[in-house]
């Protein structure tokens, strides 16, 4: 089973029901409202829509309400458990871990490795340095965010 097989079986386990629906716009990538994801039929291309359906998962596990005004502080926050929660199912501390090693030396190897789009590789890089600062340790390695994405073996 594929990660994009897994993740609709996870849906289908939850009562929660995906469709395929043109959203009106490109950019709106998905959406998720009372126990459906819609996602766009823009996204065609499967990793892509791994990705999207794990954030709209995300917002099925962690959102309540209607959070599309992006305006309120509470709705940002919101959004952004729901991306962490796609971040942690598809990538997490040891998805990177595993990524280094694999031997993948850079974003596009990574990316590849862990069935993710290089943008939502990067972006979650991006919350994990927001929430974890210069570094953090899991197991026996240390994965650096800053300056640059780094994964060391303690000896």
């Amino acid at each position: 089973m594929n990660k994009l097989e897994k993740l609709e079986q996870e849906a289908f386990e939850d009562k929660v029901k995906i469709h395929d629906y043109y959203l009106g716009e490109e950019s709106l990538k998905g959406i998720y409202i009372d126990g459906n994801i819609a996602i766009n039929t823009s996204v065609y291309n499967t990793t892509e829509k791994i990705c999207v359906l794990a954030e709209e998962l995300g917002h099925h596990h962690t959102s309540v309400g209607n959070i599309l005004n992006m305006e309120d502080l509470s709705n940002r926050k919101q959004e952004r458990q729901a991306r962490l929660w796609g971040y942690n199912k598809l990538i997490g501390l040891t998805g990177i871990v595993n990524a280094f090693e694999s031997g993948c030396q850079s974003a596009y190897e990574a990316s590849e490795f862990l069935e993710v789009t290089v943008e939502y590789l990067q972006e979650c890089i991006d919350c994990y340095r927001d929430k974890y600062g210069i570094c953090t340790e899991i197991d026996n390695y240390i994965i650096y965010f800053i300056p640059n994405l780094a994964v060391m073996e303690k000896v």
